[in-house]
């Protein structure tokens, strides 16, 4: 049987690698529309960029509240399976996100924390670096951003980087949740075996 469809904790996963990449792929398309109203500032093309990104609104919404229950999900399995490990609190672990200048920094920590305390099979340079790839690209897209509506509004260069990068990091997140899922379900499940065991 596939694993998601007994453990809560893949089904949460897949639901949240599912929505981040339809928020990816709604994001470019966004993207083009609102530099096509940019451009013609016509009615049609107005109505258009409104709804494509209202679309986007909601699926990042989805997003982002799947991945923040899934952070949170993961966070209380590797309390479980390492008592001893410095972990945030619940509500640490998700306020940090919206805390200006904290969110460029703090999360990124928190999931390498919660990773590392998964399994030690967490590899430090294989799995570090994945993690560190996902935040740059993300972090790098959020910088295109700011600093290409400053400088460059409607530049397709800047729009086009913008975008790959916000494709890149949907990617790297959807292995960086793979890869911790695997690790905990792996260690929850060799502790359940185990446990029968101890108490004969």
């Amino acid at each position: 049987m596939h694993p998601a469809t007994e453990d809560p904790t893949w089904i949460l996963a897949r639901s949240a690698q599912v929505a981040i990449a339809a928020a990816a792929v709604a994001d470019v398309f966004r993207t083009a529309a609102v530099r096509d109203h940019y451009l013609r500032h016509t009615d049609a093309s107005l109505r258009k960029s409104g709804f494509i990104s209202m679309i986007f609104v909601y699926l990042m919404t989805l997003a982002i509240v799947l991945f923040l229950v899934w952070l949170a999900r993961s966070r209380r399995n590797a309390q479980e399976l390492s008592p001893q490990a410095s972990l945030p609190s619940r509500g640490w672990t998700i306020g940090a996100w919206f805390i200006p200048v904290v969110n460029f920094f703090v999360p990124r920590q928190f999931v390498l924390d919660i990773g590392r305390a998964s399994s030690a099979s967490w590899a430090q340079k294989r799995d570090t670096t994945l993690v560190n790839l996902w935040w740059g690209a993300w972090i790098t897209h959020v910088l295109v951003l700011m600093v290409g509506s400053r400088v460059a509004p409607g530049s397709m260069a800047l729009l086009v980087v913008a975008e790959a990068l916000m494709i890149a990091a949907a990617v790297l997140l959807g292995l960086v949740i793979q890869r911790i899922t695997a690790l905990q379900s792996t260690a929850i499940g060799a502790t359940v075996q185990v446990a029968p065991l101890a108490q004969r």
